[in-house]
This record gives structure tokens, C-alpha cells and sequence, in this order.
């Protein structure tokens, strides 16, 4: 059985880098949790994971904006190795300020969106205040392979700058047609809709984003928050309780596919 191993970046003001190297070990990946300093002074301790996640927190107090300090970072000191660790067919997860950092590095949604450039970005919510609840998200692509096809998964969301934009039609439309847009926020039911459902305004109520190659996932809720049954906050009402929370199916897909594939 191939060893997975996992790297979580951690930086000033990260905070839930703990909780994912816990759902990274509870899937059955060996995970390390490293400092980006350290990255940057030997870029060539990447090589030896399979699994990268950026985790989510409050990376330097976003100072500027959400994530961008840490992105810079990865774009002016480790992009090079982050590229040829994507090239060789390995994962990269963020999550909340991950996600922000992914896509304002230029690696979400990827090749032939602006690039660093960025024509697709994430900003402040509509609501104008720090959203703290538990949402519904429904699967929107087949090729992403952290996502289970067709399974509705709930988590809990806790972002001031968590909307994703477009900076323009054509850009949305590209999104849309290369599948690039990996959750929706529903309702229990899987319906799109206004405020609380979509708690952000998120252009067509985008909850996370995919690459082309389906390797690279970005999501705004937090699965390391819902990996025991007991974090359902109506964990002692539910009828049938599962044996893992609904977060799990991330981390388990992303082991899972690094021993059947690398």
C-alpha cells in the first residue's frame, strides 16, 4: 500500500492547520504541518509529499486582503516547485483563506483564466459581515477527484470575504463550460437560492472552484470542521448517524486517489 504523505502550510494567523492534519491522519495519510518559511528556504521538501493543503484561518491577518500576502509568497518564492508538483499528477486542497491564496496565486481556476492576472478572485461577502453558519453543498462536476458525484454534503462556512467574482461574462461562461465550479450552496433540498442559502453572493452561488485536470480543489466551508458525526450541530436529532462527517469525504478521496494513482 503506498505511504500518502501530506503537507499543510502554515503561516502567521493560520488557525485550523491542526484540524486538517487531523482529517489528513484520520483518511490514513502520514501529514506534517510546516511553516511556508521553511518552504521557501528548501523549496525541495515539496517533492516529497503527495497531498498539499493550504488551510484556512486568517493568513497575516489579512492584511491588504484575504490571502494575498500568503499567495504572493507562493507565487514570488515557491512557484516553481508548486507547478511541478501539480505537473506530476499530485493534489492541492485549499480551504477558506486556502482557497483565497489558490486563486490569487493564479492556480485556481487555472491555465487560460488570466493567470496571475486573475480574472476570477474572491472579495468581500454581500451581507458586509463575517458569515458564521452551516451550509449545504451540492457537487457540480464529475472530474474532481476530492468530490463524490451526486452527494450533497453539509459543512459549516466562516468567512468576511468569501464571494466569488467574475470579471466578466465570457469569464463566467468558461467557468461554467469547462467545469471549473466544483459546489453550489443549496438548500437541504438542492435548491439555489438567495441569502442565508448562499451565504456570500458567490456568482452563480459558487462554493469552490476546480482546475482542468480535476487535481486542484478550493472550497469556502470547511471540511475539517464536520469530520466526526458529533460536529453536526443536530448531531442527537439525526435518525441514521454516519460513521464519519460529511468533511471526511474530502480527505478520504484525496488518499484514496493518491494510492490508486501515484
Amino acid at each position: 500500500m503506498t505511504d500518502v504523505k501530506a503537507v499543510v502550510l502554515r503561516a502567521a494567523g493560520i488557525n485550523c492547520d491542526a484540524e486538517t492534519e487531523f482529517a489528513l491522519v484520520t483518511a490514513g495519510a502520514q501529514a506534517d504541518r510546516l511553516h511556508i518559511n521553511r518552504m521557501i528556504e528548501d523549496p525541495s521538501l515539496l517533492a516529497g509529499y503527495q497531498i498539499m493543503v493550504v488551510p484556512g484561518g486568517f493568513s497575516y491577518g489579512d492584511d491588504v486582503a484575504a490571502g494575498t500576502i500568503l499567495a504572493n509568497q507562493i507565487i514570488h518564492h515557491i512557484y516553481e516547485p508548486v507547478q511541478r508538483f501539480i505537473e506530476t499528477g499530485k493534489l492541492v486542497l485549499g480551504i477558506c483563506n486556502g482557497f483565497q491564496v489558490l486563486v490569487k496565486a493564479g492556480l485556481l481556476p487555472g491555465v487560460g483564466f488570466g493567470g496571475k492576472a486573475r480574472s476570477v478572485t474572491i472579495t468581500y461577502n454581500d451581507s458586509g459581515r463575517f458569515e458564521d453558519r452551516w451550509v449545504h453543498l451540492e457537487p457540480q462536476t464529475d472530474h474532481c477527484v476530492f468530490i463524490d458525484p451526486g452527494r450533497r454534503v453539509y459543512l459549516p462556512v466562516a468567512h468576511g470575504e468569501g464571494k466569488v467574482v467574475t470579471s466578466d461574462e465570457a469569464t463566467l461562461e468558461q467557468l461554467k463550460a469547462g467545469r471549473h465550479i466544483a459546489f453550489k450552496y443549496v438548500d437541504a433540498e438542492g435548491n439555489e437560492g438567495p441569502f442565508p442559502i448562499n451565504p456570500n453572493g458567490s456568482v452563480e452561488a459558487a462554493a469552490g472552484l476546480t482546475d482542468a485536470t480535476g487535481r486542484i480543489l478550493g472550497l469556502m466551508p470547511h471540511p475539517e470542521r464536520h469530520v466526526r458525526p458529533t460536529q453536526h450541530p443536530h448531531w442527537t436529532r439525526l435518525t441514521q448517524r454516519p460513521e464519519q462527517g460529511d468533511g471526511m469525504t474530502i480527505f478520504n478521496n484525496a488518499v484514496r486517489y493518491v494510492r490508486e494513482n501515484l
